[in-house]
């Protein structure tokens, strides 16, 4: 099989795999379609299996084809690691992938995210949202070089790298903080919850801790934007739980409130990589920025 595969198939194929479109993904490459086409019939009979599943709506993947994926994102980022290793780079350069929760990245990640551009400019540093499942998924898939998730995985395969302790709070607007404390925390039965939805390790925390309270999560609604969810917050829609560093401007101005939970959460937050992927120079020295820069961080807000 080794001797009948090339480099600009498994390229075709992260292409066609990411733009879920034989014309985009020809786009992204600068091929004309066929030649997309072309790449993925010849991937397919050296394998000896379908690849992708073909819709009118788009393209997904078989079971064969998640298995490929694997080894073709192993292949293009050993290739990239290679090419840098033999052109002895001194300064970084290439793409670096990493996922994050958008909490993180807006309240934590964004000034390092500047700072990082702005000193290593030929980096593409490509920065995707996702929730905790999302997020582990792709770097057990090899799809990342990094993501930072909010706890620990504890798996075989994945390295961990605590960088920051975060604490988590239940937050409402000044009329449902009312309700609460005149009649308890139990009105939250009849309250929406908001969250980022089921798969966010925040939410599940949440739901445990409103039941230990007696309370019950009937009504939930569930938004990828944290602005969106402290703007529904703070005109009376529901509670939310959300970083306490999050709502700190509104909870000065008083648009929203802390409601009193007794369960103090905090999750450390890590950067995570998979332990057998072969990191690149750049990616090694994005590890290296990221963990000083959160380290520092850490010591100057002790």
């Amino acid at each position: 099989m080794i001797d009948s595969l090339e480099g600009r198939f498994f390229l075709a194929f992260i292409a066609l795999l990411e733009e879920k479109s034989f014309s985009r993904a020809a786009d992204r490459l600068g091929y004309v379609q066929s030649t997309i086409t072309t790449h993925i019939q010849h991937l397919e009979k050296i394998s000896g299996q379908k690849l992708f599943h073909r819709y009118p709506r788009g393209i997904e993947l078989t079971e064969a084809g998640k298995v490929f994926s694997k080894y073709a994102y192993q292949y293009v980022h050993l290739s990239q690691s290679l090419k840098e290793s033999m052109n002895e780079l001194d300064q970084p350069c290439g793409t670096v992938r990493i996922r994050t929760q958008e909490s993180f990245f807006l309240t934590r990640m964004l000034p390092f995210f500047q700072e990082y551009t702005r000193n290593s400019p030929s980096v593409n540093l490509r920065i995707e949202q996702g929730s905790h499942q999302d997020i582990l998924k792709g770097i057990l898939d090899y799809e990342l070089d990094f993501g930072i998730v909010p706890q620990n995985p504890d798996r075989h395969e994945i390295l961990f790298y605590p960088i920051m302790e975060e604490t988590i709070v239940f937050a409402a607007s000044e009329d449902i903080f009312r309700k609460v404390r005149n009649a308890g925390v139990q009105i939250l039965n009849d309250e929406l919850f908001i969250s980022s939805g089921t798969s966010c390790l925040y939410h599940t925390t949440a739901v445990d801790v409103l039941k230990n309270a007696g309370i019950t999560v009937k009504d939930a609604l569930e938004l990828s934007s944290l602005e969106m969810i402290k703007q529904l917050v703070s005109c009376g829609r529901g509670f939310a739980l959300v970083p306490e560093i999050a709502i700190n401007n509104e909870l000065k101005t008083g648009r929203l409130k802390l409601l009193p939970f007794s369960s103090n959460m905090r999750f450390t937050h890590g950067l995570i990589v998979h332990k057998n992927r072969e990191l690149s120079f750049t990616a090694k020295s994005f590890q290296s920025e990221l963990l000083c820069f959160f380290n520092s961080y850490m010591k100057k807000n002790i």
